[in-house]
């Protein structure tokens, strides 16, 4: 294997950019999807394209990562953030499949929040990644990620209650939970991007 002796920075910093760029298209497809009278066979087909892509851009990491002799920060931090990204991906197409394949009509109103919150997470995760080539003025987007998060942790302490309130009969339930499940673990795979941000922010301040 021919490793290169000189840093290729930039790379690694375009790559977890399209990543998280990546998880904001995801992302607004979600509220299109839980949305009533969307064309969900179409937008999951969107959504796969999205995690497909996902999955290239990890890919890219991982080579560049075996390639590189150099790297701006350490081997394993660049391999775990973007595990993490990939990880909020799998999450979010997990949720809008799963819509899909149980034939999910009307989804309760706390999911619209929920899907608000990841959107939001998407979005000052995409913002965040440029500033990680100088690590500059990022613990304001690590700790809004984490406040999001414990607003996600409520929104679905909620949907549980609502589920196992007697509104819905058993199977109902069992196929959403499976779908607030997934977008809760997404919420818990941002905070993840985050606490792996602010590792890096640590070591190389």
């Amino acid at each position: 294997m021919r490793l290169r002796l000189t840093p290729r920075e930039d790379s690694y910093y375009d790559l977890f950019a399209d990543s998280a760029n990546n998880l904001v298209t995801a992302s607004r497809l979600l509220v299109e999807i839980i949305s009533d009278g969307s064309d969900r066979e179409t937008l999951a087909e969107k959504m796969r394209a999205c995690e497909h892509a996902g999955d290239e851009r990890t890919h890219a990491i991982m080579n560049r990562l075996n390639e590189s002799f150099i790297t701006p920060f350490d081997r394993e931090d660049i391999y775990r953030l973007a595990s993490n990204l990939d990880d909020v991906m799998d999450y979010m197409e997990a949720a809008a499949d799963l819509i899909g394949l149980y034939q999910i009509d009307h989804l309760p109103k706390e999911v619209v929040r929920q899907v608000e919150v990841l959107e939001r997470a998407a979005e000052l995760t995409a913002e965040a990644m440029p500033r990680l080539r100088g690590m500059n003025n990022l613990n304001e987007y690590w700790i809004e990620i984490n406040r999001l998060e414990n607003q996600a942790d409520q929104v679905y302490r909620r949907l549980l209650a609502k589920l196992f309130g007697g509104e819905y009969d058993a199977l109902t339930v069992m196929k959403m939970k499976e779908v607030i499940d997934q977008l809760e673990m997404a919420a818990d795979a941002f905070e993840h991007v985050a606490n792996t941000i602010e590792s890096i922010a640590v070591k190389e301040s």
